[in-house]
């Protein structure tokens, strides 16, 4: 059997690609590693769902529990507007090296399922960290699949969160609604 780690951003995203993986015969592990969210209510929350979900259904979990707001912010200063490759490279890089370190064949991501992502970036940051950690990246385009796996989540009763899930993420989300006075 293939031995793959699955990044994870948070359950309601993962749903669909678990189930894709394992139809395919994969079985995952999840991993848990997102410095970008904030604040910590966010990332407990996102957390604490995704360790409740992976018992729900029996799927091996590691938490990274690095509540790394700090050096997030660093990494993305002062190149705001491109802070994206920057969160995809800090997370494949982690994501690859713990693969590597305990002897995962591969890994991959559920950042892959959203169509609010940057794909190829992504894609670009996950070929880099297995390149230099030595584990292959296992690629899925699970965007097909985003809508079931959200309707699952939703029927399930998750936590569903509003944002990407950074400090800019979220001031961009409250910048888009109309003011009501």
């Amino acid at each position: 059997m293939n031995k793959t780690l699955l990044h994870i951003c948070c359950a309601p995203c993962s749903v669909a690609c678990i189930r894709s993986l394992r139809e395919e015969g994969i079985e995952p592990t999840g991993y848990w590693y997102n410095p970008n969210i904030h604040p910590y209510t966010e990332y407990r929350a996102r957390k604490e769902t995704l360790i409740a979900y992976a018992d729900t259904i029996n799927m091996r979990l590691e938490v990274n529990n690095a509540y790394a707001l700090r050096p997030f912010i660093r990494a993305v200063y002062p190149d705001f507007d491109h802070r994206c490759r920057t969160c995809y490279q800090l997370r494949m890089d982690e994501t690859a090296k713990f693969a590597a370190e305990h002897g995962f064949e591969s890994f991959t991501t559920t950042l892959l399922i959203s169509p609010y992502q940057q794909h190829e970036a992504i894609v670009q940051a996950a070929e880099e960290a297995a390149t230099t950690h030595g584990v292959s990246f296992l690629y899925r385009d699970f965007r097909p699949l985003f809508q079931e796996g959200q309707t699952i989540a939703r029927e399930s009763a998750m936590y569903m969160q509003k944002y990407c899930g950074c400090i800019f993420s979220e001031e961009e989300r409250y910048r888009k609604q109309k003011v009501i006075r």
